[in-house]
């Protein structure tokens, strides 16, 4: 058996996250392929089981998941400040991006030429998602039950189109009712359990593995969680106390302020599921943008790294730009505080989750009650992400409704370097990338 690696400092992990904020595409389902690619078959930072406990957990919450996980994970590697450091260099190379764009829009009202990059990295994380579905099932599906939910959560994203909180809380309570009553159909058996038990056995050990014990900080503290809840409560209140103070309480900063924190709130489901409720306040309620540049700014935000929902910088943006125009002012000032402020109060609750609730989760590791349900939902998130990569497949595969045999060959391509040639996350969208940037100057000579 493979010795788990060496400890791992702060400093490495911080670069770590810095990289993979860079290049973080492909919505959750993508980047939570790529972290567990990264940390899970590549690093070995953490065990499988230890990586699908945090999983689930963030999929039960409000925001984004992939964010959620990171902070989860850096969290459980390095305590409070790998928590954050993770979590803000997810988020922060797609603030940066997001801004540099949205000024560059502001100025000249056109989108950057990124369309041959993005054609090569499209299909590229179209592969990165369907290794992901097939590396978690092939993990965790090992009994018929766990195959039967993964089926039926494809079912209900793809074909049916339920609500995915409802999916979720629906597996939750399947798990529930078969602990209770039949808690051997959620456990290995048969030779297929025999296989399993022995892949798992032979598996490389991991720094943080199945029966590692929990570090002290990851350990539940009633003075830990009361001060955790405490620093929470201030970091919301106190900044939206000073923008009320600075421009009204129905000043634009305030109004930005409360309106992402009830966004964030409300995010079940992933930014598809909120960002509808995002455009019909920023658009018709508050008249922060026009319809055309709210689509413009999704455009912008499905083509870079980070979550999805961090079209809500973009939004700020403009909105912050868009007034300080009709008022005759610089648009600067207002433009570049209105990110600040909508970033803030959209992924501040996320990490108020994850610091206040994660010591919770990792104590329930080994207990049925909350491992049937988890179990369960580890099922159906397969299902979930193989609903993606199919609603991933159509506009990469048949953009404008005609086939592209281009982006098959990527993904062929992409799917090749990843089983025989052993690829990680990023060495497949470094090049998917390059080769994108390549082709864009190659256009340009031949133009």
């Amino acid at each position: 058996m493979t010795p788990p690696p060496s400890a791992v400092a702060l400093a490495e992990a911080s670069r770590f996250w810095f990289q993979l904020g860079w290049v973080s595409f492909g919505g959750p389902a993508g980047q939570i392929s790529l972290l567990h690619r990264e940390l899970v078959d590549q690093r070995r930072w953490l065990s499988e089981r230890r990586y699908l406990h945090a999983l689930n957990y963030c999929m039960l919450l409000p925001g984004p998941e992939a964010m959620q996980l990171a902070t989860y994970l850096g969290w459980l590697m390095h305590g409070v400040p790998g928590g954050l450091i993770a979590g803000a260099l997810f988020v922060i190379p797609s603030v940066f991006v997001l801004t540099a764009l949205a000024s560059i829009y502001a100025l000249w009202g056109q989108l950057p030429l990124l369309a041959s990059v993005f054609a090569v990295l499209k299909p590229a994380v179209l592969a990165i998602v369907l290794m992901a579905a097939w590396r978690i099932g092939k993990r965790t599906l090992h009994s018929p039950l766990l195959v039967a939910l993964a089926i039926l959560g494809f079912l209900a994203l793809a074909l049916f189109k339920l609500p995915y909180p409802l999916v979720v809380l629906v597996a939750g309570l399947i798990g529930l009712v078969v602990a209770r009553w039949r808690p051997a159909l959620l456990q290995t058996g048969g030779a297929h359990g025999s296989a399993a038990a022995k892949a798992d056995a032979a598996q490389a050990v991991a720094l943080h593995d199945d029966h590692t014990e929990s570090p002290e900080h990851a350990r539940l503290s009633r003075r830990r969680l009361a001060t955790t809840l405490l620093i929470w409560a201030l970091a919301l209140l106190l900044p939206l106390a000073g923008l009320a103070i600075a421009g009204g309480w129905n000043g634009s900063l305030a109004l930005m302020a409360r309106f992402f924190t009830r966004v964030a709130l409300l995010s079940f489901g992933g930014a598809y599921a909120v960002l509808p409720y995002v455009a019909q306040g920023a658009v018709e309620q508050f008249g922060w943008l026009s319809a055309s540049q709210m689509l413009d700014g999704l455009a912008l935000g499905e083509t870079t790294p980070g979550p999805l929902i961090m079209v809500v910088a973009f939004v700020g943006f403009m909105g912050g730009w868009n007034q300080s125009i009709a008022a005759g002012a610089t648009p600067w000032p207002l433009a570049l505080a209105a990110v600040a402020v909508t970033v803030w109060f959209t992924f501040l609750p996320s990490f108020g989750f994850i610091l206040a609730g994660a010591p919770l989760v990792e104590g329930s590791r080994g207990d049925l009650r909350f491992g049937a349900p988890l179990s369960a939902i580890t099922a159906v998130v397969v299902g979930v992400i193989a609903s993606l990569a199919l609603f991933f497949a159509g506009p990469v595969l048949w953009p404008g409704g005609a086939f592209n045999p281009w982006a098959l060959l990527v993904v062929g391509v992409a799917l090749f370097a990843q089983l025989r040639l052993r690829w990680s996350v990023l060495q497949v969208i470094g090049a998917a990338a390059l080769v994108g940037a390549l082709l864009t100057g190659l256009a340009r000579l031949t133009g």
